[in-house]
């Protein structure tokens, strides 16, 4: 079951075009990190996971790896796994081996991206029925009437949930409940608070792989939006912000000059930065604060050994009227 994007007479996303030129009006430019995934940008993420720098998904794997027998005990055969963004040629099949699932439902904004990623799961457990979903996961979202009547687990691995401000981080996960309906469980992935220089390697690795990946976007907005920013004009930085607890990674204007996208006019300042992505970090009571707030009552929490990543299975419990 894949559910067709909307796209507007000129063939984009009405909501690309709609948040590139709200963000880009505003006083601080700024694109939501979610418009990185056309098919480029989720190659290059991939590529970025294999970084040496980027110790987040060796971190995750870590996990998986080892606690495939508690993964088991806590969560269960028959579970139809409900996976929010399409998953890696690693992390999503430890898991399924892990927990012996009777359907996995991959969701996705990018339909070529997850119709390749459906297709190597597939190919990887014959016997599972897979059913993908192209969607935006941001909203509630209608699942495939054959995997309706089975228990669910949803899966958001990587700490995506980490690029969303709180606000639009407990209006995800109050979503994801509603797609998975009470009684579901969450395995989660949170980055942790640890060194700053560690962080800031993390999203600006020396191979360049991140600035590809954000100057992408540009490359994007320019294709799909008749844009005609100048790339070349723009670096990568990433920063660390403590007061919120996160990495921001921004595109800074080398230079002083001009450009259109959707028939509409834009300036840039000389180091005036379009703001592309946060990366929040997480403490134990931050991570469990986030998952109360969006209807999900914390079960178990596992690290790697050095700490640096946690995954955290959550239960969607029925609303209460009192404490």
């Amino acid at each position: 079951m894949t559910a067709l994007a909307v796209r507007d007479e000129a063939g984009a996303d009405p909501a690309f075009r709609a948040d590139v030129l709200t963000g880009l009006a505003e006083r601080q430019k700024a694109v939501p990190a979610r418009w990185f995934y056309d098919d480029a940008g989720s190659r290059l993420f991939e590529d970025i996971t294999r970084l040496p720098e980027y110790y987040p998904t060796r971190a995750e794997t870590e996990i998986l790896r080892a606690r495939g027998g508690e993964f088991a005990a806590l969560i269960g055969p028959g579970r139809a796994v409900v996976e929010f963004g399409s998953g890696s040629s690693l992390k999503t099949p430890l898991l399924l081996s892990a927990i012996a699932p009777s359907a996995y439902v991959p969701l996705d904004i990018s339909g070529d991206f997850l119709r390749a990623a459906a297709s190597d799961l597939a190919a990887k457990f014959p016997g599972l029925p897979v059913y993908p979903v192209e969607a935006d996961f941001m909203r509630e979202v209608a699942l495939p009437r054959e995997v309706e009547g089975l228990p669910k687990l949803g899966f958001f691995p990587g700490s995506t949930i980490g690029n969303m401000v709180p606000a639009t981080a407990t209006d995800l996960l109050r979503s994801m409940r509603e797609t998975l309906g009470i009684g579901a469980l969450l395995l989660i992935g949170m980055d942790l608070v640890k060194e700053p220089a560690t962080l800031i390697a993390a999203y600006d690795d020396a191979a360049g792989v991140t600035a590809a990946f954000n100057r992408n976007l540009l490359h994007r907005i320019n294709r799909e939006l008749g844009g005609d920013i100048p790339v070349e004009l723009f670096a990568h930085e990433a920063r660390w912000n403590d007061d919120y607890a996160r990495i921001e990674m921004h595109l800074v204007a080398d230079g002083e000059f001009s450009f259109s996208v959707s028939g509409r006019r834009f300036t840039m300042r000389a180091g005036e930065t379009i703001h592309t992505e946060n990366s929040h970090k997480f403490t134990r009571r931050t991570s469990n604060m986030l998952l109360q707030a969006g209807g999900w009552e914390p079960r178990a929490r596992w690290t790697d050994d050095a700490g640096q990543f946690a995954l955290i299975l959550a239960e969607a419990a029925p609303p209460r009227s009192a404490p």
